[in-house]
This record gives structure tokens, C-alpha cells and sequence, in this order.
């Protein structure tokens, strides 16, 4: 089945334009539907982040399960992670992330876990998506049966004292200074209090949302700001999240940027020393560098690849075994504490790290070479420019230039109507021409 609705990463677009009132509503309806199994009162938990268009997407979410007799438990501003955290913790049947994750303000998006906290799989998704298409009115309650909707208070410290049950009892954050940055988003509360109650000497910056901020100028994807508070505090670390904090980037004390394939072996290298790697090896995407493949290899620890997206980084450690797994963006997912990725659980490992072997984050956090890696992206409106047939015999072309010694991913993204072009290897000057090649032909084949 074609995927109408659903991404990567469940349903995201422009806000009022893809996801709209409608939309929102009919979303409520359907996955209420399919999760209500048994004869108890069901419930559903709502989060979101700092969006203007939040508010107006979480009335039709409200409207839509109430609908169909499901409960409302409404959280306000809280990561992503923590919804998933909360579905189990709470015994809800659905939950409900309300965030476009990194974009900026006016896009927005709908992210749906089960009860098992996890996000739904395609399967799952694909039932909703049928039921999008439907006519819902004689599914509907009855008046008697409407769900009722309410806010509910103290989420924020069971999120906190949860991400601080991640880090050694004895251990504590005191002779650190740390600037954390919160994009102006989902984390703006809850990260700065969890670093300041284990001790650290917090600075925070990107805590002020007013609803059109999130992710503008600060936040994960733009480091700017946080390398220069970093250097003009003389802090230890920056901890950069993004906007629903699924996501983290680490900037040492020099003001240099440790991405997510830095962060997952400084994590796999300090679990494998402690004997709590499942299994020897870590589960990353194709866009993970070979550097970070070869690091790790030295260190007799296998790095297993998927496509991108943190869904399936996830379904692959589960089925066979792995709990640790991420993307470069900063996707990190240590399955021994969360369903999804959760990027301030993942700094407060390297934070563990810092802390026990007292060295500076750039020797710590910089554990191998990246081989030269090259991403550009080319933009489309219709059709696609993978089938052509000069953009595959490029792409065939720069395979073969390669050789061996490197790597060429060329894939759609799956949240924009672009392609996504990347090659790395150890000759830079190749690496680049073949990029171009390729990105020049889609362009083409794109007009």
C-alpha cells in the first residue's frame, strides 16, 4: 500500500495546510479506533512542543478521540521520549507526540505510540491510513460514551526523575559547567532543571519560547549560538537538542561539534568497558560514517547498518538484540531506558563518562577520524527523478568510482519532496565529483 499520510516519522507537513484541523481530527478518530480493545475506560496521553500551531492541532486531537469514547490526558510542552516514557508509565493505551521534531515553526506533525510506548509500525499505520480514507460517522460513540479530556500536572518531574535514574546512584554532575540548549522547544523546562538538580553549573540558552522560535537560530540543527556561549562561558560542554529533544549534538570546551557517530561510540566503548553492550555491536544507518564503522570494528565491535529514519534503527535492535543504536543527526537510542530516541538521556551518558574519567570533552568525545563525507540535497515538486534513467546510470557510475574504498547513498527523503545525495571515502576530490554528478542529473531529471 502506497503510504498517503504517514513519513518516516509518523504524519508531518505545514501546519493548516497538510496538517490541518480535518486531518487532526480524523487522525483522533482513526488510531482511537484501532486502540480501543477490551471493555475498560481507554485513555490516550497528548504531548507537544512549543508550536503556535500546537494548540490548534491538539484541540482537533481532543476532538477526535473524545469522539469515539477515549479519554484525554493533556501534558503541555514535554519531549517526545517522555510520551513514550509516559504511555507505559501511565497504562494508556495510545500516545500522542504533537512536534515536527527539527523543522521549524510552520511545519508541524503527529507522532503515535502504543501502549508498549513504542511508535507504531508500518502495519499499524497503514490501518490508520485506510480508515483516514473511510467514513467514520457510525463508528462514532454514543452521546453517553464521549471521552472526557483534562490536563494533567507533575509530568515534567516524573520526565526528570527518569532521565536522572539513567546516571549511577552515586554519581553526580558537580564541577561541570554545562550550556544547554533547548531550542526554544519541548525540553525548555525539563533538561535545565535535571542538569541543575545533579549538581551541574547550568547556563541555558533557547528556553524562551514564544511559539514561532523553536529550532530559529539555536537548537541541534544550528550550533552557532551554543559554540558561543560555550567559549564565552569557558564551559565544559554545550548540549545542544532540538525541538521535541529526540536529538542531541555535543560542542566540547574548544567550540568544536560532536555529532551523533562521536556520541554512540564514546557510549558503545564506555558500555562495552562495563560488560552492558547486549550484544558487540551498535545499529546505525547508511548515513553513519565508514570512520565510525572502522573505530569501532578495531575495537571488536560490529556496526550494523538500515535505512534511515530512527524507526528502523529501533525495530532492528529489537529483533535482534541490540540496545544501542542512532543516526549522525544525534538520534540516539539506548533501549535499556527508552522506546525512541532520547537525546537528553543520551547526553547525561557522556556526561557519565566526563564525569568518571575527569578528562576534557575533546579528548573524551572525539574518538576517530571521520573518512571526507559530502550530503547535498536537490528539490523536486513532482514525479520521481530516481527512475530516471540518466540519474541510475550516474549513480551506477559513481558506485563503480568508488569502488571499495567508499560509499554512495542517494535516497527521497521521507519529509520533504527532495533527494538526498551523500558519498564519503577517503579521497575527498573524488568523493565530491561523484556527489555533483549524481545531484547534477536529479536536477535534471527534476526540471
Amino acid at each position: 500500500m502506497v503510504r498517503k499520510y504517514f513519513g518516516t516519522d509518523g504524519i508531518r507537513g505545514r501546519a493548516n495546510r497538510v496538517i490541518t484541523p480535518e486531518l487532526a481530527l480524523k487522525v483522533g478518530q482513526a488510531a482511537g479506533l484501532i486502540f480501543k480493545n477490551g471493555d475498560h475506560r481507554h485513555r490516550v496521553l497528548i504531548g507537544k512542543d512549543t508550536r503556535l500551531s500546537g494548540y490548534m492541532i491538539e484541540t482537533a486531537l481532543v476532538a477526535g478521540f473524545t469522539s469515539v469514547g477515549m479519554d484525554v490526558l493533556l501534558t503541555g510542552p514535554i519531549p517526545t521520549p517522555a510520551v513514550g516514557m509516559l504511555v507505559r508509565s501511565m497504562r494508556a493505551d495510545l500516545g500522542v507526540m504533537i512536534s515536527a521534531s527539527h523543522n521549524p515553526f510552520d511545519d508541524n506533525g503527529i507522532k503515535l505510540f502504543g501502549p508498549d510506548g513504542y511508535k507504531l509500525s508500518d502495519k499499524v499505520e497503514s490501518e490508520i491510513e485506510k480508515l483516514l480514507e473511510s467514513d467514520l460517522s457510525k463508528q462514532l460513540a454514543k452521546s453517553d460514551d464521549l471521552g472526557r479530556a483534562k490536563r494533567i500536572d507533575g509530568v515534567q518531574d516524573r520526565y526528570i526523575e527518569f532521565a536522572k535514574r539513567t546516571l549511577p546512584r552515586a554519581l553526580d554532575l558537580s564541577g561541570l559547567r554545562v550550556v544547554i540548549d533547548c531550542a526554544n522547544g519541548a525540553a525548555y523546562r525539563v533538561a535545565p532543571g535535571a542538569l541543575w538538580e545533579l549538581g551541574a553549573d547550568v547556563i541555558s540558552i533557547g528556553v524562551d519560547p514564544d511559539g514561532f522560535n523553536i529550532n530559529k537560530d539555536c537548537g541541534s540543527t544550528d550550533l552557532a549560538a551554543i559554540t558561543r556561549k560555550v567559549r564565552e562561558m569557558r564551559a565544559d560542554i554545550g548540549i545542544a537538542l532540538d525541538g521535541d529533544a529526540d536529538r542531541v549534538m555535543i560542542v566540547d570546551e574548544r567550540g568544536q561539534v560532536v555529532d551523533g557517530d562521536q556520541l554512540m561510540a564514546v557510549i558503545a566503548e564506555s558500555w562495552q568497558e562495563d560488560g552492558r553492550l547486549q550484544r558487540p555491536g551498535i545499529v546505525a544507518t547508511v548515513m553513519s560514517n565508514l570512520g565510525l564503522e572502522r573505530h569501532l570494528a578495531g575495537l571488536g565491535i560490529e556496526l550494523v547498518r538500515t535505512p534511515v529514519g530512527d524507526r528502523y534503527v529501533l525495530e532492528h535492535m529489537r529483533e535482534h538484540g541490540y540496545n544501542i543504536g542512532g543516526e549522525p543527526s544525534g538520534h540516539i537510542i539506548l533501549s535499556d531506558y527508552t522506546t525512541t530516541g532520547d537525546g537528553f538521556v543520551a547526553a547525561l551518558q557522556v556526561l557519565a563518562v566526563v564525569k568518571r574519567q575527569d578528562k576534557p570533552v575533546s579528548q573524551l568525545c572525539h574518538r576517530f577520524e571521520p573518512v571526507p563525507q559530502v550530503l547535498k540535497n536537490v528539490k523536486y515538486k513532482t514525479g520521481k527523478p530516481l527512475e530516471n534513467e540518466r540519474v541510475r546510470s550516474a549513480i551506477a557510475s559513481g558506485e563503480k568510482r568508488l569502488g571499495q574504498a567508499g560509499r554512495l547513498i542517494i535516497r527521497p527523503s521521507g519529509t520533504e519532496s527532495v533527494i538526498r545525495g551523500m558519498a564519503e571515502g577517503d579521497d575527498k576530490t573524488l568523493v565530491e565529483a561523484v556527489v555533483d554528478d549524481v545531484c547534477e542529473a536529479v536536477s535534471q531529471a527534476a526540471a
